[in-house]
């Protein structure tokens, strides 16, 4: 498949900009993850929602983290629920205002924290809210990875390490990291065609039928946070193109695809542009705020005719 075609059903899914649409039409995105020493990720992850397009930005933390996240921006609205005595309950009464969720960024491993997680997902589910798992989200899921088996709204984004520790618990054996796009399609497959994002050097894609690798430029710099901007970007692409499905928008590509494996693609081209403008103007200096300043330009450059406004 040529990258251009894909870029096609990307630019189908993007909302125009219209002074006729309302507050959250363009997406209420709920960031799960947060706690007393990761607080950098589910803002970064919470505030590219914003850049990329999305009108609202939740994230729902730890107590501890709160104050910290809502430090860094006014624009989030930031819930200190995570780690409440009635955690699932009180995240469940937000869900239904949420149009996707982006798990795991900045969430940790306590054992507490990740059965509440376990919980939200299986209240996420019942509603059909689509969702990315990231991070120590995924770790969750290699633990138990029935929690998401079979949920065909749910695009997970494993780095590496993670993809490996995840399909050894899904498949039994070893990862065959002689071939990535067979053991990304394998796994996913395993999972009930999960959409599977292996990170790498080209992040190869797969809804379990299909393979599809995005290796378009980026930059040989590895500072961290750069996950959290393609899962929290993710979260917007992944509730686009739901909304694009039920639109009936007939793109070739999105329906041979799906949405899922649309959004991801959309989301590793675009973070991989970030990545390449960023570098060119800092360098080894760049960090993952100087990419979120260029998720604009990165937006334009790539999808740039779907942003015009209408009346």
């Amino acid at each position: 498949m040529a990258a251009s075609a894909m870029v096609n059903a990307v630019k189908s899914v993007i909302p125009q900009l219209s002074y006729n649409s309302y507050k959250g039409q363009a997406g209420r995105i709920g960031v799960i993850g947060g706690s007393k020493d990761y607080t950098g990720a589910p803002y970064f992850a919470a505030i590219s929602v914003l850049k990329v397009g999305g009108d609202l930005s939740h994230v729902v933390c730890t107590s501890d983290s709160a104050a910290i996240i809502k430090s860094y921006s006014p624009e989030l609205i930031v819930h200190p629920i995570l780690d409440s005595e009635n955690a699932v309950a009180d995240i469940s009464e937000w869900l239904p205002r949420f149009h996707s969720l982006v798990i795991g960024p900045g969430l940790g491993r306590d054992s507490k924290t990740l059965d509440t997680v376990k919980g939200v997902i299986a209240k996420a589910r019942d509603l059909d809210i689509p969702m990315v798992i990231d991070a120590d989200g995924v770790f969750l899921l290699s633990e138990q990875p029935d929690i998401i088996k079979g949920y065909k709204q749910a695009v997970l984004t494993p780095n590496a390490v993670e993809f490996n520790r995840l399909y050894t618990s899904v498949i039994g054996t070893d990862a065959d990291n002689s071939n990535f796009q067979e053991s990304t399609k394998r796994l996913s497959a395993a999972l009930g065609n999960v959409t599977i994002v292996r990170k790498g050097p080209s992040d190869i894609i797969s809804g379990g039928n299909n393979v599809i690798e995005c290796s378009s430029r980026g930059s040989p710099r590895r500072c961290g946070g750069q996950g959290d901007l393609l899962a929290g970007s993710l979260g917007v692409f992944l509730y686009w193109g739901m909304m694009a499905m039920q639109k009936n928008i007939k793109e070739p590509t999105l329906l041979s695809y799906g949405p899922t494996v649309c959004a991801a693609y959309a989301a590793c081209l675009l973070t991989r542009e970030c990545n390449a403008l960023a570098f060119t103007k800092c360098g080894r200096s760049m960090t993952t705020s100087d990419m979120i300043e260029r998720i604009y330009a990165g937006m334009e450059g790539l999808y740039g005719d779907r942003e015009k406004s209408t009346t």
